[in-house]
């Protein structure tokens, strides 16, 4: 009965991780680029009293033994990165990525960092940047005077100044992939740093040929996170919770008969 309180005791730990996690996709189901996080688990050691196959006195072998789980334990919190839907906002420094890939940015201490999130502005001196102010990477400066700027499904920055036919390029963006991109480490703001784990970074330029996603200009990429799922799997959690609480109660219950009972 003390195992089963131990073991119950697992169990709602583990629930109260995966309701943690629940509650922060739901809290980001409109941060632009957001990727939502999956709580995974595996069972602790058994307490074997019998192993399969053993030797059994009167038979050959035993069929089935005889193990007591002794409860769940947190594996990891993986990212999903499955693709977000693009959302048109007709802003022409709003781009999304179609596809495989991370824009590269520079903080103001230099540390390079990657994000799906692609709402850019362009500061005092024409330099694109995040909304934190972080210069995208490679730089991208917009001329003084500019009338429009168009970004290729290549990546590639043209404006078209005043008093002119044609529009130049000014600057191309490019993307950078990771084997592993579940390995990158979260930073908050929408910004990622690269691990052991993730791999190197890999640049290049937009296109489905060079294993990239297209950019796509006037469309920001929406989180991933399904609401409906997320309530479905809240509920889950949720009743998992009650029960190992109900577990440790009956095992409670149980104690307490045995303690009253008289020789």
């Amino acid at each position: 009965m003390i195992r089963a309180m131990q073991t119950a005791s697992t169990g709602m730990f583990a629930q109260q991780l995966n309701i943690d996690t629940i509650a922060h996709n739901l809290a980001n189901v409109n941060t632009t680029g957001f990727k939502r996080s999956r709580a995974e688990f595996a069972d602790l050691l058994y307490q074997s009293s019998r192993v399969p196959g053993a030797s059994a006195s009167n038979v050959g072998v035993f069929p089935v033994g005889i193990q007591v789980g002794l409860g769940v334990r947190p594996v990891t919190v993986s990212k999903e990165n499955v693709q977000g839907s693009l959302r048109q906002t007709f802003n022409e420094l709003d781009v999304g990525i179609d596809g495989a890939g991370f824009f590269q940015v520079q903080r103001s201490d230099g540390t390079t960092m990657y994000t799906r999130a692609g709402s850019f502005k362009s500061d005092s001196t024409g330099n694109v940047v995040t909304g934190d102010g972080d210069l995208i990477v490679p730089n991208i400066t917009i001329p003084d005077g500019t009338l429009t700027v168009s970004i290729g499904q290549d990546g590639t920055v043209s404006a078209l100044q005043a008093g002119a036919t044609q529009a130049t390029q000014v600057g191309q963006i490019q993307l950078v992939r990771f084997n592993n991109p579940s390995g990158l480490i979260a930073q908050g703001n929408n910004l990622f740093t690269e691990s052991t784990a993730s791999g190197p970074a890999q640049q290049g330029t937009p296109g489905f040929s060079s294993g990239f996603g297209l950019i796509q200009q006037g469309f920001l990429e929406a989180s991933n996170v399904n609401i409906a799922d997320e309530m479905v799997n809240m509920i889950v959690a949720q009743r998992a919770y009650e029960l190992n609480a109900k577990a440790i109660q009956a095992s409670d219950d149980m104690m307490q008969v045995a303690n009253t009972l008289r020789r």
